[in-house]
C-alpha cells in the first residue's frame, strides 16, 4: 500500500473533527434511510432486481440506447456534443464559453465536473466559476475537493464552516447553521441572476423522450438551468434510463439511498431549451456527452461498476469510510481521486487509471455491507476483489486485459503460504471441517477468554477491535443440527417452501399490490396533505369563491404587497382581480423585491406531497423559484395515486421544463443539519380547490 495512502489514513483517525464529523453522517445518514425504505410502494429487494435489471439492460445495449438518446434530443433542441476524454469535454466547454464571451459561470453539484478537473481549466482561461450547492461552495472557499459524492462538506464541523465564512465573506462569525446558510444564499443570488452560463450534471438521461433528470434539494439546480442564457449538461455516457417507467424506478430509489427522502425537493426533467412565448429558461442548451474511459470499462471485468447511479450509500455504510473519510483515498503520488469508497475503489482504477488507483480495493473489510446498501444491486465485494487480484491490467489508451496484472506482486512470504495452506484446505469440503474443527479447538485452548485476540503488539488489530473467540463447532455441523429440529431452517423446511411462494409472488407483482406495500385507508387529498406537512409545507382546502380570500391571508400575514404570478387563464376566474382589489401588486416578471410567487399546478403525487408544474407561455418558472414564499393553487382532481402516473401525463413529454417540487427547498450540508429555505423559497402554501 503506497505511503502517500497511508498517511491519509493516520492523518483521518488523528483528526478529531474528521472523526465527530464522520460519526455524526453515520448516525443520522443510517435513521433516515430505514424510515425512507418503509415508505417505499413495493418490495425493496424486488425493486432493487428490478433497477438492476434496467441498469444491466442499458450497458448491455448501450451503443443502441445512447444513439437514439442522442437522436431525441437533438430533435428537442440540445446541441450534443460527444467528449471521448477529459480533455475533449473540458476543450467544449472552454469553446462555447468563448463563443458567448462568457465571464461568469454558475455550477450546480456535477461529480463529472469534478472527474474532469473543469473548475481548474475554466479558472485558468479568466473564467470565474462559482459552486452553488452549499456544500460545494463550502470546500471551493476551502480550495478542496468534494470528500464525499452527496455531502461534500461531511468532514467539516461548523466551527470550521463559520471560520471560511467570517475570512472570506466577511460576515460576523457565528455558528449558528441556519445563519450561516442564509449568508450564503445572500452572497450567491446575485450569481445567479448575472451569469452568462450555467453549469449542471445531469442524474439521469431518458431515451424515450431525449430528456435530462436533474435531481437537486437546494434549489441551485433549478436556477442555474432556468436564470443564465446558455446552459452546459455534463454527463456520463452510462446515466440512461430507457423510458419514464424506469425513471420512476430509479426516483424511487435515489433519494432514499443519497439522503433518506422519498422525493429530492426538486427533480427537473428538462425537454429542451425555452419554447416561443416563455418567459425564462435557458435559450440555448448544450449537452456533453462525457466517454473518460466508460466504454473501455464496459468491456472491462468492471463494468458492473456502470451500474452505479451515484448515491452514496455505499460511502455511508462503509466501516472503512466511516472511519477515514474521502479525502483518504489517494493515488501513489498523493493526488485524491473523485470517487471516495467502495465504489470508488472499483471506478477509479477503471476510469483514472489502475496504476495510480487499484490499491484503493485494499482499504475495504469485505464485509458487504456496499452490497447490502446498494439500490441497483451491484455486487462491490465481487468487484473489489477483482482490483484486488489484478484483473485490470491495461495502459490508458489501449483496451483492458482480462488476467493478472504483469508486475510482479510484492507478497509476503508468510501470506504466501498462508493462502496456499488455504487453499489445499478449501477445495476438500472434508479437509475443511477437519481444519476448522482443529483451529476452533486449538484457539480456544490457548485463548480461553471471550476477547482473545487482542495483540496490538503483533498485528495492531488489538488497537481498535476485538476478534470474536472461535465457535466450537463449524457452521455447516450447527446448520445440519436446526434443520432436523422442529422449526428449524433446514434445506427443506416449511419456512424454504415459503420464501419460495413469497419470491414467486414478488416476481410476478406489480403496483401497490406486491408484497410490503402499504393499505391505502386514505383518500388522495388526506395523503397528499399528510406528506407536503412532513415536509413542512403547508396545505388547506376551500371552495373556488374562497380562493381569493385564503391567498390574500397568507400574503397579508407576513405583510407582502407585491406577487410574482402566472398568466390569470392559469387560475380560478376572479382570482387576479380580487387580489388587486385587495392592494396587491401583481406581475409576471421576476424581481429582487418580491418576495412572493403565485402558480398553478398540473398534477400532484399523493405518495410523496409532490407537485408537478410544467413550463409554458404565461408561465414563469421564477415564480416558484425566486420568492421566498410560493403559493400553489391545486385542482383536487389533479391528485394523482404515485409517481409513474404523473411522469406518463403529456405536460412531462410537451413542456421545455417540468418541475416535480417537494416542499420547501433544504439543505444539510453542515453537519448534516437540516435548514430549510436555501436558493429556493423557504415556504410552499398548496391552496386545494
Amino acid at each position: 500500500m503506497p505511503s502517500q495512502f497511508r498517511k491519509k489514513i493516520r492523518d483521518a483517525l488523528a483528526d478529531e473533527n474528521l472523526q465527530a464529523a464522520l460519526d455524526g453522517n453515520a448516525e443520522r445518514r443510517a435513521s433516515a434511510f430505514d424510515s425512507a425504505y418503509k415508505s417505499l410502494p413495493q418490495d425493496l429487494q424486488y425493486m432493487r432486481r428490478r433497477a438492476h435489471a434496467v441498469r444491466t439492460d442499458v450497458i448491455d445495449n448501450h451503443k443502441v440506447y445512447l444513439e437514439q438518446f442522442i437522436e431525441q434530443a437533438q430533435k428537442n433542441g440540445f446541441i450534443v456534443h460527444r467528449a471521448q476524454s477529459a480533455e475533449d469535454a473540458v476543450q467544449v466547454v472552454l469553446d462555447i464559453s468563448a463563443s458567448h464571451a462568457a465571464s461568469t459561470i454558475a455550477k450546480s453539484k456535477s461529480m463529472v465536473s469534478e472527474e474532469i478537473h473543469l473548475n481548474q481549466a475554466l479558472e485558468k482561461a479568466g473564467l470565474k466559476v462559482v459552486e452553488t450547492d452549499l456544500g460545494e461552495y463550502i470546500i471551493q472557499l476551502r480550495s478542496e475537493p468534494p470528500s464525499h459524492i452527496i455531502t461534500p462538506a461531511v468532514h467539516l464541523r461548523r466551527e470550521q464552516v463559520a471560520d471560511i465564512f467570517e475570512d472570506r465573506l466577511n460576515i460576523p462569525y457565528t455558528q449558528d447553521i441556519s445563519e450561516l446558510t442564509a449568508a450564503a444564499r445572500e452572497e450567491l443570488r446575485g450569481t445567479f441572476l448575472e451569469a452568462d452560463i450555467g453549469i449542471s450534471g445531469v442524474n439521469f438521461g431518458v431515451v424515450q423522450s431525449g430528456s435530462l433528470c436533474i435531481v437537486t434539494n437546494e434549489g441551485n439546480g433549478r436556477m442555474v438551468t432556468t436564470l443564465p442564457p446558455v446552459h452546459i449538461a455534463l454527463m456520463g455516457i452510462e446515466r440512461l434510463v430507457p423510458a419514464f417507467d424506469d425513471l420512476a424506478l430509479m426516483l424511487y430509489l435515489l433519494p432514499r439511498s443519497a439522503t433518506g427522502q422519498k422525493m429530492t425537493v426538486y427533480t427537473s426533467i428538462i425537454n429542451g431549451p425555452r419554447k416561443n412565448g416563455e418567459l425564462d429558461g435557458a435559450e440555448e442548451r448544450h449537452l456533453v456527452l462525457v466517454d473518460n474511459g466508460r466504454s473501455r470499462v464496459r468491456n472491462s471485468p468492471l463494468r458492473e461498476s456502470l451500474y452505479c447511479i451515484r448515491c452514496g450509500a455505499c460511502l455511508n455504510a462503509c466501516p472503512v469510510f466511516r472511519e477515514i473519510g474521502g479525502h483518504a483515498y489517494v493515488s501513489d503520488n498523493g493526488r485524491m481521486t473523485t470517487y471516495p469508497g467502495p465504489i470508488g475503489s472499483v471506478v477509479s482504477p477503471g476510469l483514472l487509471g489502475a496504476a495510480q488507483f487499484s490499491h484503493l480495493a485494499r482499504a475495504s473489510s469485505l464485509c458487504g455491507a456496499c452490497k447490502e446498501v446498494c439500490p441497483v444491486d451491484i455486487d462491490l465485494p465481487k468487484l473489489l476483489l477483482k482490483v484486488r487480484a489484478g484483473e485490470i491490467d491495461y495502459k490508458e489508451d489501449e483496451p483492458y486485459q482480462v488476467g493478472r496484472l504483469n508486475t510482479p506482486q510484492k507478497v509476503p512470504w508468510g501470506l504466501s503460504l498462508g493462502l496456499r495452506l488455504y487453499t489445499w484446505a478449501a477445495v476438500s469440503p472434508r479437509r475443511f471441517a477437519a481444519v476448522q474443527r482443529l483451529a476452533g479447538f486449538a484457539a480456544r485452548l490457548v485463548f480461553p477468554r471471550s476477547e482473545w485476540m487482542r495483540l496490538p503488539g503483533i498485528t495492531g488489530w488489538g488497537y481498535g477491535r476485538d476478534f470474536p473467540r472461535p465457535a466450537s463447532k463449524p457452521f455447516r455441523d450447527v446448520y445440519r443440527q436446526k434443520g432436523d429440529q422442529p422449526g428449524g431452517n433446514g434445506v427443506g423446511t416449511d419456512a424454504v417452501r415459503d420464501a419460495g411462494k413469497r419470491e414467486n409472488a414478488i416476481n410476478t407483482s406489480s403496483g401497490q399490490g406486491s408484497p410490503n406495500s402499504p393499505v391505502l385507508t386514505k383518500d388522495l387529498v388526506e395523503r397528499f396533505a399528510d406528506e407536503l406537512e412532513a415536509l413542512q409545507g403547508s396545505f388547506s382546502m376551500c371552495k373556488e369563491f374562497e380562493v381569493t380570500e385564503k391567498v390574500s391571508s397568507i400574503l397579508k400575514e407576513k405583510n407582502i404587497e407585491r406577487l410574482q404570478v402566472w398568466d390569470e387563464t392559469e387560475f380560478p376566474a376572479g382570482l387576479l382581480d380580487g387580489l388587486r382589489s385587495a392592494g396587491i401588486v401583481i406581475q409576471n416578471a421576476p424581481h429582487p423585491d418580491i418576495r412572493a410567487g403565485l402558480t398553478g399546478v398540473d398534477a400532484a403525487v399523493a405518495e410523496s406531497g409532490t407537485l408537478l408544474l410544467a413550463s409554458g407561455a404565461g408561465r414563469p418558472q421564477t415564480s416558484s423559484l425566486l420568492p421566498e414564499v410560493h403559493i400553489a393553487i391545486l385542482r383536487k382532481e389533479d391528485i394523482f395515486e404515485n409517481l409513474p402516473q404523473v411522469l406518463a401525463l403529456r405536460e412531462a413529454l410537451d413542456a421545455s421544463y417540468v418541475s416535480l417540487i417537494s416542499g420547501p427547498s433544504r439543505t444539510a450540508d453542515i453537519e448534516m443539519t437540516l435548514t430549510i429555505g436555501v436558493h429556493g423559497p423557504a415556504e410552499v402554501h398548496v391552496i386545494c380547490v
